[in-house]
């Protein structure tokens, strides 16, 4: 790739690098000025008082505990799973693949990106760890990496997750029961995530942002910022089973007898296996936070030792249990106020059968920021979307797609979901995202026309 094409990628980034470093919020400042904005809006576009407004939204505060309590496990889970040491050691090995700096960018995006596709919640893990040791096996290496753009990387591969086997979307309509069914049926995975067309635009996508994140590093050497290594201490976790026999007392020797672990995590492999065999392979995000345990409690030394990893992986979710709630606020006002009806029926006014799916995208896009959760934004947009897919005659499948791809989408400008990312990789959000805006701008003219595609069929 000649420098003058790669001067192109790196000055597109550039306005946007300095754009997000002087005028973006930290997220938490984020959601405060989303839910100021909501408020103002549910006041000026519907019918719904100041004081109305005020008990949607303290209403709200409470209706996400659940799902917070389950995403806050799921990420306790996947970064104690990804700090083992079976598991790091195969990560430390990956940091010292890349011979280059775009071998570096590349594998980082791409491992996850595939990561994402396995599971949300493990993509964001795997690509702050894999980020560490891959700027640290170049730094080895004496090769020159851009640390933020680096984990840039890693959280463009977040871009895809939408795609595979977490959707939030696809798994809500493919459950029996589901609030919609009346209405649309039950829609198997086989209709919305293991479609050619899903499979095809994901593929499409992940080699795209694979090729594309290189090419916006630095060409100037006084831009680059390399890891600082004593920022993070590598070593095997103490464990009390490498104190003394002679010290240990009976608790200790309990705490430390890998028994324990090994039989519990054996037992939760038991009840998915057995989930599984009488549901099918529908994964939800209990079974996923209990396939994330029963493998860190099977690769940990011992009970102690999966206790401390959890300890350590408490650090990066405080912030997720403390923005959650004021986003089930806005979701709150979004829903109580009809806020979200007024914004999704302006949006088919204009569409055509044709323009739906597209529309759906925008839509999910442009909610997504004031609801960063699949479930909770399917939930309160989903039925307005899929009664104007039956008053035009669209698949409800085509909904689906839209919604969860403007999802995945606007998830490039939208800081929340950084926050467990950043803080294994040591960074703030400012220092990444205006990579990802470049990312945000691609994807979103790639699946804009994905779906005009899809509508055209």
């Amino acid at each position: 790739m000649s420098s003058k094409k790669l001067g192109i990628f790196n000055y597109l980034s550039k306005p946007f690098v300095k754009l997000v470093e002087k005028y973006y919020p930290d997220a938490f400042i984020f959601v405060i000025v989303l839910s100021l904005l909501t408020f103002v809006l549910a006041i000026n576009l519907t019918n719904a008082s100041p004081v109305q407004t005020l008990e949607a939204w303290g209403n709200g505060l409470p209706k996400l505990f659940t799902f917070t309590a389950q995403i806050t496990i799921i990420m306790i889970t996947a970064h104690a799973l990804a700090h083992t040491e079976p598991i790091e050691k195969i990560l430390s090995k990956v940091g010292t693949l890349p011979n280059s700096s775009t071998q570096a960018y590349a594998l980082v995006t791409f491992i996850s990106g595939i990561a994402s596709l396995f599971a949300w919640s493990f993509g964001l893990i795997v690509g702050g760890i894999v980020s560490k040791f891959v700027a640290i096996g170049c730094s080895k290496k004496r090769i020159s990496i851009h640390y933020p753009l680096l984990v840039a990387s890693a959280y463009s591969g977040y871009v895809i997750w939408h795609m595979g086997y977490s959707s939030s979307a696809a798994l809500f309509v493919s459950s029996e029961g589901h609030s919609l069914e009346e209405k649309i049926g039950i829609l198997p995975v086989t209709e919305t995530i293991f479609t050619t067309f899903n499979i095809l635009l994901a593929i499409i996508t992940l080699v795209i942002i694979t090729i594309v994140n290189p090419l916006m590093r630095p060409n100037n050497k006084a831009e680059i910022s390399e890891i600082d290594t004593n920022v993070f201490r590598f070593h095997k976790n103490e464990d009390i089973s490498n104190l003394n026999q002679e010290n240990r007392t009976f608790a200790q020797v309990v705490e430390s007898n890998r028994f324990f672990s090994l039989f519990v995590g054996f037992s939760l492999f038991v009840y998915i296996f057995y989930f599984f065999s009488k549901n099918g392979f529908s994964l939800d995000l209990n079974i996923v936070s209990w396939t994330f345990l029963a493998f860190g409690l099977i690769l940990s030394n011992s009970p102690i030792h999966y206790v401390k990893l959890v300890n350590n992986a408490a650090l990066t979710v405080g912030p997720i249990i403390l923005q959650y709630p004021f986003y089930a606020g806005i979701m709150g006002m979004m829903a109580d106020t009809g806020l979200i009806s007024i914004l999704a029926d302006n949006i088919t006014k204009i569409a055509t059968s044709e323009t739906l799916g597209f529309y759906s995208f925008l839509s999910g896009g442009l909610v997504n920021m004031f609801i960063p959760s699949g479930g909770g934004q399917w939930a309160v947009q989903g039925p307005v979307m899929i009664e104007a897919a039956k008053n035009l005659n669209v698949e409800p499948y085509v909904i689906v797609l839209g919604v969860a791809y403007g999802d995945q989408w606007t998830n490039m400008i939208q800081p929340f979901w950084t926050i467990p990312l950043l803080a294994i990789a040591g960074l703030h959000m400012r220092q990444i995202m205006g990579y990802t805006f470049v990312i945000f701008i691609i994807t979103g003219f790639l699946y804009g026309s994905a779906m005009l595609y899809l509508g055209s069929g």
